[in-house]
C-alpha cells in the first residue's frame, strides 16, 4: 500500500496564529482580554488594550491589528449596507399587500427590524474596536519617538505618524458619518413595526405608503455614506500595507 499523503500545510498569518493560540486556551479569539490567574482577570476585565498587548507578545503587531480590524469594519458595514437594502425592500412591498398577509408581513418586518438593529450594533462594536487599536498605536509609536538617537530616522517616522494619523482621521470620521446615518433608518423602521403592531389592517398599509419617499431617501444617504466608509478603509488598508 501507498502511504497515505498527507495533507499541504496552510501559511499562518499573525492573525491564525494568535487564534490557535487562544483556542487552545479555551480563550475565543475576540474575546478582549485573557483568562489570568491570581485574581488579575478581575483588574483586567473590560480593559481591551490587554487584549491588544498580549496580542502584540504572540507575534501580533498592532499595526497588523488595525489593518485587520479596519478590514473586518470594512465588512460589517458590506452585510448592514446589504440588510438595511433587504429592509427597505421589505417595506417597499407593503402598500401592495393584501388584509389576508397582514400578520405575515408584520412579522417578516419586525425580522427585518431585529435583523438591522443587530448589524448596526455590529457596526458601532466593530468601529469601537478600530478606534482602540488606533489609539494605541499612535500613543506607542508617538512615545517611541523619543527613544531615537538619530535625529534624521526620528523625523522621517514623525512624519509617517502624521501621515498615518491623518489618513485614519480621515477614515474614522467617514465610519462615524456612515454610523450615524443608520440612527435615522432604524428610527422608521422602529415606527413602521410599532404602527403595524397595532393597527394590522389594510387602510393602516395604506397609510404607510405617504412615509416611504422619506425612509427609501434615508437608506440612499446610508447607503451613499456606506460606501464612502468602505472606500475609505480600503484606501487606509492600501497605504497601511505599502500600496498607496
Amino acid at each position: 500500500m501507498q502511504p497515505k499523503a498527507q495533507p499541504k500545510a496552510q501559511p499562518r498569518t499573525p492573525r491564525t496564529r494568535i487564534a490557535t493560540v487562544l483556542s487552545v486556551a479555551g480563550v475565543s479569539a475576540s474575546t478582549p482580554f485573557l483568562i489570568l490567574p491570581l485574581g488579575a482577570a478581575a483588574a483586567l476585565t473590560g480593559c481591551a488594550s490587554t487584549g491588544i498587548a498580549v496580542k502584540e507578545k504572540l507575534g501580533y503587531a498592532k499595526r497588523e491589528q488595525l489593518v485587520d480590524a479596519v478590514d473586518d469594519a470594512r465588512e460589517e458595514q458590506e452585510e448592514a449596507k446589504v440588510q438595511f437594502e433587504s429592509a427597505l425592500e421589505e417595506l417597499l412591498s407593503l402598500p401592495g399587500t393584501d388584509g389576508g398577509e397582514l400578520e405575515d408581513i408584520y412579522d417578516r418586518l419586525r425580522k427585518q427590524l431585529s435583523r438591522s438593529e443587530d448589524r448596526a450594533d455590529d457596526v458601532r462594536d466593530q468601529i469601537r474596536t478600530v478606534d482602540r487599536v488606533a489609539t494605541a498605536l499612535f500613543s506607542e509609536w508617538e512615545a517611541e519617538l523619543d527613544t531615537y538617537s538619530s535625529a534624521e530616522l526620528r523625523n522621517v517616522s514623525a512624519d509617517q505618524l502624521r501621515q498615518t494619523r491623518a489618513r485614519y482621521d480621515t477614515l474614522l470620521a467617514s465610519m462615524r458619518r456612515a454610523e450615524r446615518s443608520m440612527d435615522p433608518v432604524l428610527d422608521a423602521l422602529g415606527d413602521q413595526v410599532l404602527f403595524l403592531k397595532h393597527n394590522l389592517n389594510a387602510r393602516a398599509i395604506a397609510s404607510l405608503d405617504t412615509t416611504l419617499a422619506g425612509i427609501e431617501s434615508d437608506v440612499g444617504a446610508l447607503i451613499a455614506e456606506m460606501n464612502a466608509s468602505i472606500a475609505e478603509a480600503e484606501s487606509f488598508i492600501d497605504s497601511m500595507n505599502g500600496n498607496a
